[in-house]
């Protein structure tokens, strides 16, 4: 039922706007053709609730500063 998807996506994002707008963003990006929207819609309330992974420190990049060619 698309209530308990919107209740555990509420437990991510709390704004409800900003959940409103997000899930508007995902349903474009992720609706197909000869699918119903509401069935899209569904999939981007539950692809809100995942929780989030971090990336161990190790994976993730860092910047380099530019160096300089005063020599």
């Amino acid at each position: 039922m698309r209530a308990e998807l919107i209740v555990a996506a509420l437990a991510r994002e709390p704004n409800r706007y900003a959940l409103v707008r997000t899930a508007a963003k995902a349903a474009r990006m992720l609706h197909r053709p000869k699918t119903r929207i509401p069935d899209t819609i569904n999939d981007a309330f539950r692809f809100l609730a995942l929780p989030r992974k971090k990336a161990p420190a190790s994976q993730i990049p860092r910047q380099q500063m530019p160096r300089s060619n005063a020599a």
